[in-house]
């Protein structure tokens, strides 16, 4: 039997160099949906992620001859923006210190803090020696070109080991998952909490027929239902609350996964006297629905913690999902019966100092993350763990 061929990298400065059907030849049927190429593509296509929006794609691949055997979403990045794991502070002591900070390099999805695999590797090949080969050219690659620093967001537990054994550094981050306790209807869900907390669920529940407000779930053909126009102006809705908001995703985005990438797409609408008052477009993986871009026309109370945690909820249980991510931030998640989970990142400094401050820092940081897991279980407001 011959030897296989050896692996060559190839940096790609665009999805679109790589084949739909060979990048998504790499992603596990379980995986999550934003590591298909669709999405990808759709990011790039649609001038969301283009480098004069701060995102400078440099995807990384292995091939075997013209076979491609591994994969990794990333980006040069000269600011942290869109990459929901905050290190303002380390780029603020870099730069006290005369320490260039950016340009970095960052292994993940844009805007998306979504735990999934970083690197893609083909079924019957050997993970773990394609994940180190990946991150070492990713480290190559960052001193080559003068970068700071390799940043690894979101990867699972499972490529942990491969990444400590590559000399990155562990970050330990906290969100607030719902996971499905065999529940057969909401209020098998309800049952688990103690009295306060059921009694103020329900009452937020109420206030949707109190005021005239229906919820639905929209997927497959009732999609056609919603527009792109309508999805942009939602999330531009959310975006514009706030100072420091900015307008990350065009509504061309919105219009590439309504056209191309609908089998992963759900949204949930509020409507009040026929119209159209919130909405939040969601995703779904195999067992997960993962929320994401929310929006509301109208000021109601509880509407968003309706459309974005009670009606998908129970939508899950429904359909016997076993998870629903809600995305980041939001301890208001851990009193409606969402569990703390931990999510991690890595990270590489190319200079000495600031690595091993880095390094410090996390120490730290991880022990006060650890010691606050049961603390902030408590707060669900369930009787006990399940």
């Amino acid at each position: 039997m011959s030897a296989p061929l050896p692996t060559t990298l190839r940096l790609l400065t665009s999805i679109t160099d790589v084949p739909a059907s060979a990048w998504d030849a790499l992603v596990d049927p379980g995986s999550v949906p934003f590591l298909e190429w669709g999405f990808l593509a759709a990011l790039e296509e649609s001038g969301s992620v283009v480098p004069e929006r701060g995102w400078h794609p440099r995807h990384l691949t292995l091939w075997r001859g013209s076979r491609l055997v591994a994969a990794a979403p990333a980006y040069l990045k000269n600011d942290s923006h869109g990459e929901f794991v905050f290190d303002a502070a380390w780029a603020t002591t870099a730069e006290r210190a005369g320490i260039r900070y950016y340009p970095k390099l960052v292994l993940g999805v844009p805007f998306t803090p979504a735990t999934g695999r970083r690197v893609l590797v083909a079924p019957g090949e050997d993970a773990p020696s394609r994940e180190a080969e990946l991150y070492n050219a990713a480290l190559e690659y960052a001193r080559a070109e003068g970068l700071s620093s390799v940043h690894v967001l979101f990867p699972t537990p499972e490529e942990l080991p491969v990444l400590e054994a590559q000399g990155y550094a562990l970050r330990l981050g906290v969100q607030y998952l719902w996971r499905n306790a065999g529940y057969q209807t909401f209020e098998d869900f309800l049952a688990r909490f103690r009295s306060k907390r059921r009694h103020q669920i329900q009452r937020e529940r109420r206030e949707m027929e109190d005021q005239g407000i229906t919820l639905r779930t929209l997927r497959g053909a009732a999609l056609e239902e919603v527009d792109a126009a309508c999805a942009h102006q939602l999330y531009v809705s959310t975006v514009d609350r706030y100072p420091w908001g900015v307008r990350s995703l065009t509504e061309d985005f919105f219009a590439r996964l309504l056209a191309g990438f609908k089998h992963r797409c759900e949204f949930v609408e509020a409507r009040r006297e026929g119209r159209r008052v919130a909405g939040a477009f969601n995703f779904t993986g195999p067992s997960t629905l993962y929320g994401r871009y929310w929006g509301a026309f109208e000021e109601h109370p509880f509407l968003h913690f309706n459309v974005c945690l009670y009606h998908p909820v129970e939508d899950c249980i429904a359909r016997g999902r076993e998870r629903f991510e809600p995305g980041a931030g939001g301890e208001h998640k851990l009193t409606r019966g969402f569990e703390p989970h931990l999510t991690y990142s890595a990270h590489l400094f190319l200079h000495p100092g600031l690595d091993r401050a880095v390094r410090g820092f996390l120490a730290h940081e991880r022990a006060a993350v650890e010691s606050g897991l049961p603390l902030w279980w408590a707060e669900t407001g369930f009787k006990e763990r399940v």
